[in-house]
């Protein structure tokens, strides 16, 4: 279901109360005009296998950083894929309380999942 992004807090809340207690992914796409992000949502008390994929989009144009809230109250495990959206596709999560980088040394100034990333420049890792 597509969702806007003010609600994504709201509904993560509401779908941890029904019993979706397992964050599968977080992930994003980039076209050439937004970024989509989505959200899969499992209910692993069940046998029944239920699923709940959200989906929502952000802006990329202008000089701002696409925005979202954490849901880290509702599934601390939405942690390290906040952290990927983050560095990998260059969209500010508001509300995450560490800063910790997954790409620690990275040197890079384009994103590495985002269509403006030019494949062959250097990566140097300082040691």
């Amino acid at each position: 279901m597509e969702i806007q992004r003010e609600m994504l807090v709201k509904i993560s809340e509401e779908l941890k109360s029904k019993g979706f207690n397992y964050l599968k992914f977080i992930t994003a796409i980039d076209y050439n005009d937004h970024l989509e992000v989505i959200y899969s949502f499992y209910n692993i008390s069940t046998n029944k296998d239920e699923m709940v994929t959200i989906k929502l989009q952000t802006d990329k144009s202008g000089k701002n950083r696409p925005e979202l809230d954490t849901i880290i109250k509702a599934y601390p495990s939405a942690d390290w894929f906040e952290r990927e959206l983050s560095e990998m596709f260059d969209i500010k999560i508001n509300g995450r309380k560490t800063s910790r980088l997954l790409l620690e040394n990275w040197n890079g100034t384009d994103p590495p999942m985002r269509k403006s990333f030019v494949w062959g420049r250097e990566y140097k890792k300082e040691i």
